[in-house]
Protein backbone atom coordinates (compact mmCIF):
# COMPACT_ATOMS: atom_id res chain seq x y z
CA UNK A 1 0.00 0.00 0.00
CA UNK A 2 2.76 2.40 0.93
CA UNK A 3 4.57 1.54 -1.95
CA UNK A 4 1.56 1.95 -4.30
CA UNK A 5 1.08 5.90 -2.92
CA UNK A 6 4.62 6.22 -3.01
CA UNK A 7 4.73 6.27 -7.27
CA UNK A 8 1.44 8.34 -7.39
CA UNK A 9 2.14 11.41 -9.26
CA UNK A 10 0.41 13.61 -6.47
CA UNK A 11 2.98 12.43 -3.92
CA UNK A 12 5.55 13.33 -6.38
CA UNK A 13 4.70 16.97 -6.52
CA UNK A 14 4.34 17.44 -2.57
CA UNK A 15 7.57 15.59 -2.16
CA UNK A 16 8.94 18.64 -4.36
CA UNK A 17 6.56 21.12 -2.94
CA UNK A 18 7.94 20.30 0.69
CA UNK A 19 11.49 20.65 -0.34
CA UNK A 20 10.87 23.93 -2.10
CA UNK A 21 9.35 25.29 0.92
CA UNK A 22 11.18 23.91 3.59
CA UNK A 23 14.67 25.07 1.96
CA UNK A 24 13.25 28.63 1.63
CA UNK A 25 11.99 28.74 5.20
CA UNK A 26 15.43 27.13 6.68
CA UNK A 27 17.27 29.43 5.21
CA UNK A 28 15.49 32.95 5.84
CA UNK A 29 14.46 31.16 9.45
CA UNK A 30 18.21 31.77 10.73
CA UNK A 31 17.85 35.31 9.95
CA UNK A 32 14.30 35.52 11.82
CA UNK A 33 15.54 34.39 14.87
CA UNK A 34 18.73 35.86 14.91
CA UNK A 35 16.91 39.20 14.23
CA UNK A 36 14.26 38.34 17.28
CA UNK A 37 11.62 38.09 14.65
CA UNK A 38 9.32 35.18 15.97
CA UNK A 39 5.82 36.82 16.65
CA UNK A 40 6.29 38.26 13.31
CA UNK A 41 6.21 35.42 11.33
CA UNK A 42 2.65 34.32 13.87
CA UNK A 43 1.21 37.59 13.15
CA UNK A 44 2.01 37.74 8.97
CA UNK A 45 0.44 34.02 8.79
CA UNK A 46 -2.41 34.65 10.46
CA UNK A 47 -2.91 38.15 8.82
CA UNK A 48 -2.21 36.28 5.71
CA UNK A 49 -5.21 34.38 6.39
CA UNK A 50 -7.18 37.53 6.70
CA UNK A 51 -6.28 38.35 2.90
CA UNK A 52 -7.51 34.75 2.18
CA UNK A 53 -10.36 35.40 3.88
CA UNK A 54 -10.66 38.44 2.11
CA UNK A 55 -10.16 37.26 -1.38
CA UNK A 56 -12.99 34.29 -1.22
CA UNK A 57 -15.19 36.88 0.00
CA UNK A 58 -14.71 39.13 -3.25
CA UNK A 59 -14.25 35.73 -5.72
CA UNK A 60 -10.66 35.82 -5.95
CA UNK A 61 -8.17 32.91 -5.43
CA UNK A 62 -7.39 32.67 -1.90
CA UNK A 63 -3.61 31.77 -2.45
CA UNK A 64 -3.38 35.57 -4.00
CA UNK A 65 -5.46 37.18 -1.33
CA UNK A 66 -3.05 35.37 1.14
CA UNK A 67 0.00 36.42 -0.90
CA UNK A 68 -1.27 40.14 -0.97
CA UNK A 69 -2.37 40.09 2.48
CA UNK A 70 1.05 38.62 3.75
CA UNK A 71 3.41 41.46 1.40
CA UNK A 72 1.03 44.15 3.14
CA UNK A 73 1.76 43.45 6.76
CA UNK A 74 5.50 42.68 5.90
CA UNK A 75 5.28 46.09 4.36
CA UNK A 76 4.14 47.87 7.25
CA UNK A 77 6.13 45.66 9.81
CA UNK A 78 9.40 46.10 7.89
CA UNK A 79 8.63 50.26 7.57
CA UNK A 80 8.06 50.74 11.32
CA UNK A 81 11.67 49.32 11.93
CA UNK A 82 10.37 48.92 15.69
CA UNK A 83 12.99 46.70 17.83
CA UNK A 84 11.84 44.60 21.60
CA UNK A 85 9.07 45.39 23.45
CA UNK A 86 7.96 48.54 21.30
CA UNK A 87 7.62 46.15 18.18
CA UNK A 88 6.09 43.10 19.80
CA UNK A 89 3.26 45.91 20.76
CA UNK A 90 2.82 46.85 18.08
CA UNK A 91 2.65 43.70 16.30
CA UNK A 92 0.03 42.63 18.63
CA UNK A 93 -2.04 45.28 18.06
CA UNK A 94 -2.26 44.65 14.05
CA UNK A 95 -2.30 41.00 14.66
CA UNK A 96 -6.07 41.51 16.88
CA UNK A 97 -7.38 44.24 14.34
CA UNK A 98 -6.78 42.05 11.64
CA UNK A 99 -7.87 38.70 12.87
CA UNK A 100 -11.34 40.51 13.76
CA UNK A 101 -11.08 41.53 10.32
CA UNK A 102 -11.03 38.41 9.46
CA UNK A 103 -13.88 36.45 11.22
CA UNK A 104 -15.70 39.55 9.66
CA UNK A 105 -14.36 37.68 6.10
CA UNK A 106 -15.32 34.66 7.02
CA UNK A 107 -19.12 35.49 8.29
CA UNK A 108 -19.97 37.38 5.28
CA UNK A 109 -18.60 34.31 2.87
CA UNK A 110 -21.28 32.24 2.22
CA UNK A 111 -19.68 29.22 0.25
CA UNK A 112 -18.01 26.39 0.99
CA UNK A 113 -15.18 27.29 3.61
CA UNK A 114 -12.66 23.95 1.90
CA UNK A 115 -10.11 26.83 0.64
CA UNK A 116 -9.83 28.32 4.11
CA UNK A 117 -9.63 24.82 5.73
CA UNK A 118 -6.77 24.20 3.68
CA UNK A 119 -4.93 27.47 4.24
CA UNK A 120 -5.79 27.25 8.08
CA UNK A 121 -4.01 23.44 8.60
CA UNK A 122 -2.43 22.94 5.29
CA UNK A 123 -2.92 20.87 2.21
CA UNK A 124 0.16 19.84 1.24
CA UNK A 125 -0.75 16.21 -1.06
CA UNK A 126 -3.12 19.07 -2.85
CA UNK A 127 -0.47 21.19 -4.33
CA UNK A 128 -1.09 20.98 -8.01
CA UNK A 129 1.85 21.47 -10.72
CA UNK A 130 0.59 25.19 -11.26
CA UNK A 131 1.14 25.78 -7.37
CA UNK A 132 4.63 23.41 -7.71
CA UNK A 133 5.59 26.39 -10.12
CA UNK A 134 4.64 28.96 -8.36
CA UNK A 135 6.21 27.45 -5.09
CA UNK A 136 9.62 27.80 -7.21
CA UNK A 137 9.25 30.82 -8.79
CA UNK A 138 8.56 32.35 -5.15
CA UNK A 139 11.06 30.08 -3.49
CA UNK A 140 13.79 31.16 -6.18
CA UNK A 141 12.98 34.84 -5.65
CA UNK A 142 13.50 34.77 -1.60
CA UNK A 143 16.69 32.84 -2.12
CA UNK A 144 18.09 35.04 -4.58
CA UNK A 145 17.53 38.14 -1.99
CA UNK A 146 18.89 36.49 0.84
CA UNK A 147 22.05 35.96 -1.00
CA UNK A 148 22.19 39.25 -2.48
CA UNK A 149 22.01 40.92 1.22
CA UNK A 150 23.44 38.04 3.00
CA UNK A 151 26.31 40.26 4.36
CA UNK A 152 24.45 43.06 5.66
CA UNK A 153 21.53 41.49 7.04
CA UNK A 154 24.06 39.34 9.15
CA UNK A 155 25.79 42.41 9.95
CA UNK A 156 22.60 44.05 11.40
CA UNK A 157 21.30 40.95 13.11
CA UNK A 158 24.77 40.45 15.21
CA UNK A 159 25.46 44.33 16.12
CA UNK A 160 23.13 46.91 14.40
CA UNK A 161 24.08 49.85 16.38
CA UNK A 162 27.26 49.12 14.77
CA UNK A 163 25.55 48.24 11.58
CA UNK A 164 24.13 51.86 11.71
CA UNK A 165 27.28 53.42 12.62
CA UNK A 166 29.15 51.86 9.60
CA UNK A 167 26.29 53.15 6.79
CA UNK A 168 24.47 49.84 6.72
CA UNK A 169 20.47 50.68 5.71
CA UNK A 170 18.74 49.62 8.56
CA UNK A 171 15.46 50.61 7.64
CA UNK A 172 15.84 49.54 3.83
CA UNK A 173 17.09 46.07 5.14
CA UNK A 174 13.93 45.57 7.81
CA UNK A 175 11.56 46.16 4.80
CA UNK A 176 13.74 43.75 2.72
CA UNK A 177 13.40 41.44 5.28
CA UNK A 178 9.90 41.59 5.89
CA UNK A 179 8.62 41.28 2.46
CA UNK A 180 11.01 37.96 1.91
CA UNK A 181 9.36 36.68 5.19
CA UNK A 182 6.26 37.41 4.06
CA UNK A 183 6.73 35.73 0.36
CA UNK A 184 7.95 32.55 2.75
CA UNK A 185 4.99 32.68 5.27
CA UNK A 186 2.55 32.69 2.17
CA UNK A 187 4.73 29.66 0.59
CA UNK A 188 4.82 27.69 4.34
CA UNK A 189 0.86 28.25 4.97
CA UNK A 190 0.33 25.98 1.76
CA UNK A 191 2.56 23.18 3.27
CA UNK A 192 1.87 23.24 7.24
CA UNK A 193 -1.13 25.77 7.04
CA UNK A 194 -1.34 29.29 9.44
CA UNK A 195 -1.39 27.19 12.46
CA UNK A 196 1.48 25.49 12.47
CA UNK A 197 3.68 27.61 10.03
CA UNK A 198 6.41 28.77 12.83
CA UNK A 199 7.26 24.81 12.64
CA UNK A 200 9.08 25.35 9.17
CA UNK A 201 10.16 29.16 9.38
CA UNK A 202 11.59 28.96 13.41
CA UNK A 203 11.85 25.76 14.79
CA UNK A 204 14.84 24.52 12.12
CA UNK A 205 16.59 27.74 12.58
CA UNK A 206 16.18 27.71 16.85
CA UNK A 207 17.60 24.06 16.30
CA UNK A 208 20.48 25.00 13.91
CA UNK A 209 21.43 28.37 16.04
CA UNK A 210 21.66 25.89 19.20
CA UNK A 211 24.35 23.80 17.51
CA UNK A 212 26.76 26.47 15.92
CA UNK A 213 27.24 30.19 16.13
CA UNK A 214 28.51 30.23 12.77
CA UNK A 215 25.87 31.64 10.27
CA UNK A 216 26.90 29.79 7.13
CA UNK A 217 27.04 26.65 9.55
CA UNK A 218 23.55 27.55 11.12
CA UNK A 219 21.75 28.13 7.71
CA UNK A 220 23.02 24.61 6.12
CA UNK A 221 21.74 23.08 9.15
CA UNK A 222 18.33 24.66 9.55
CA UNK A 223 17.57 23.75 6.25
CA UNK A 224 18.78 20.41 6.37
CA UNK A 225 16.28 19.87 9.66
CA UNK A 226 13.62 21.43 7.64
CA UNK A 227 14.46 19.14 4.47
CA UNK A 228 14.26 16.40 6.77
CA UNK A 229 11.19 17.11 8.47
CA UNK A 230 9.10 17.37 6.02
CA UNK A 231 10.20 15.20 3.74
CA UNK A 232 10.02 12.46 6.77
CA UNK A 233 6.52 14.39 7.43
CA UNK A 234 5.01 13.46 4.12
CA UNK A 235 6.28 9.93 4.09
CA UNK A 236 4.72 9.19 7.77
CA UNK A 237 1.57 10.25 6.50
CA UNK A 238 1.36 8.15 3.70
CA UNK A 239 1.81 5.10 5.93
CA UNK A 240 0.01 6.71 9.05
CA UNK A 241 -3.54 8.57 8.52
CA UNK A 242 -2.54 11.44 10.46
CA UNK A 243 -2.42 14.97 9.58
CA UNK A 244 1.44 15.95 7.29
CA UNK A 245 1.34 19.40 9.80
CA UNK A 246 1.40 17.19 12.46
CA UNK A 247 4.09 14.45 11.21
CA UNK A 248 6.12 17.67 10.04
CA UNK A 249 6.00 19.79 13.41
CA UNK A 250 6.68 16.63 15.70
CA UNK A 251 9.80 15.77 13.59
CA UNK A 252 10.71 19.38 13.95
CA UNK A 253 10.01 19.85 17.08
CA UNK A 254 11.86 16.80 18.20
CA UNK A 255 15.32 18.20 16.36
CA UNK A 256 15.17 21.27 18.37
CA UNK A 257 15.03 18.96 21.59
CA UNK A 258 17.83 16.80 20.73
CA UNK A 259 20.14 20.17 19.82
CA UNK A 260 18.78 21.71 23.43
CA UNK A 261 20.34 18.58 24.82
CA UNK A 262 23.45 18.56 22.95
CA UNK A 263 23.74 21.97 23.73
CA UNK A 264 23.52 21.56 27.41
CA UNK A 265 25.65 18.37 27.15
CA UNK A 266 28.30 20.63 25.44
CA UNK A 267 28.11 23.43 28.35
CA UNK A 268 28.30 21.04 30.49
CA UNK A 269 31.50 19.54 29.53
CA UNK A 270 32.59 23.10 28.96
CA UNK A 271 32.07 23.77 33.01
CA UNK A 272 33.57 20.59 34.10
CA UNK A 273 36.59 21.03 32.12
CA UNK A 274 37.00 24.71 33.35
CA UNK A 275 36.77 23.15 36.72
CA UNK A 276 39.01 20.69 36.34
CA UNK A 277 41.52 23.04 35.08
CA UNK A 278 40.83 25.40 38.13
CA UNK A 279 41.63 22.54 40.55
CA UNK A 280 45.00 21.69 39.09
CA UNK A 281 46.32 25.26 38.84
CA UNK A 282 45.36 25.77 42.30
CA UNK A 283 47.07 22.61 43.46
CA UNK A 284 49.85 23.16 41.11
CA UNK A 285 50.04 26.72 43.15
Amino acid sequence: MFGQLLAQHFVHTALWAGAVVAIVSGAIGVFVVARGMSFAVHAISELGFTGAAGALVIGVDPVLGMLGGSLLVGLVLGLLSLRGRERDSAIGAVLAFGLGIGVLFLSLYQGYATEATNLLFGSIVGVSGAQLRDLVIVGAVVLAGLAALYRPLYFSSVDPEIAAARGVPLRALSVAIFLLLALTTAEAIQVVGVLLVLTLVITPAAAALRLTGRPALALLLSVAIALVSTEGGILLSLAKPWPTSFFISALSFAAYVAARVADWSRGRQKRSSSSLARRVVTGAG
